[in-house]
């Protein structure tokens, strides 16, 4: 079975479900309330572990109760959490507000995810073991560059997400394969508004680049190919939050199976479409047995 390592955040979710997102300074009245395991890095375990990986979740959560939910969280859906720490303090918190358009926006509160600075004992074993590592932006840099680094001495496949998007360290591009931003993020990265622009650009830093385009579906370059652009499925979403991780989560064990790149791209764009007709990140995710079923329709 494929194994994927997954380096990044844990957080819980608190999810506001609103007919529009609340302007600078105004109030608004929401319909709903919900406490939602997630986390990028969580959420993308989950996404391949669901898609059929044997996946091993490294991060940290703290000793309160929000710890105590998240790791069982992973637990329930097959992820080893062996590498998953404790420490004292709150648990990482995001802080997400969905409108009714399926939209989002997110505020990030790291708690113990602010203690993954580094690569502990045993990580690097972890992450030799692996296929793929998967990576994210929601803890500090020193360990992600640490973990990328790690994976590349070992030949492991890098799958970095540059969200939260921030300027990307030289030696975290050099270890990075497969660089998987959204359109805001693409563009944020190289200042090209134009997602084809913005992936060529992305190419001068990388090998290989996927231009997420949400309900477009995905724009892939590779040095020395021509553009791909692979839809995705038409569907009525519900909530995003998490579309992006079911996408990474689910091409990082489709290309580990060595699936070619267009039915990769497609196979995870099908994951991404089912999540987005669910409520909430990591619940939201789909099994392999739906995914094939969507992916054949």
């Amino acid at each position: 079975m494929t194994h994927i390592a997954v380096l990044g955040s844990t957080n819980m979710d608190l999810v506001t479900y609103v007919a529009r997102a609340p302007e600078r300074g105004e109030t608004v009245t929401g319909r709903e309330f919900r406490t939602v395991p997630g986390g990028k890095g969580a959420n993308q375990a989950i996404a391949a572990a669901r898609a059929g990986a044997t996946v091993s979740m490294i991060g940290a959560v703290g000793n309160d109760a929000f710890g105590h939910r998240l790791r069982a969280n992973l637990e329930h859906s097959g992820v080893d959490t062996d590498s998953l720490r404790t420490v004292e303090g709150p648990s990482g918190t995001a802080h997400i507000v969905v409108d009714d358009e399926g939209g989002n926006s997110i505020v990030v509160i790291p708690g113990a995810n602010g203690t993954v600075d580094h690569l502990s004992p045993g990580d690097e074993g972890v992450i030799a073991s692996a296929d793929a590592l998967l990576l994210q932006l929601e803890i500090p840099a020193a360990a992600v560059v640490a973990g990328a680094r790690a994976a590349h001495r070992h030949g492991v496949r890098t799958v970095l997400t540059p969200s939260p998007v921030r300027p990307l360290p030289p030696e975290l591009l050099a270890a990075t394969d497969l660089l998987v931003p959204n359109e805001y993020e693409a563009v944020t990265l190289t200042g090209r508004t134009d997602p084809r622009e913005a992936a060529a650009a992305l190419l001068d830093l990388v090998p290989r680049v996927v231009v997420t385009l949400g309900a477009t579906g995905c724009l892939y370059r590779a040095r020395g190919t021509e553009p791909l652009v692979v839809p995705a499925p038409r569907v009525d979403a519900v909530d995003s939050t998490g579309a992006g991780d079911t996408f990474a989560g689910a091409l990082a064990v489709a290309l580990a199976e060595e699936r070619p790149v267009r039915e990769a791209l497609s196979w995870a764009a099908a994951a991404a479409a089912i999540s987005v007709q669910r409520a909430g990140a990591s619940v939201s995710m789909p099994y392999r047995q739906e995914i094939e079923a969507r992916y054949g329709a």
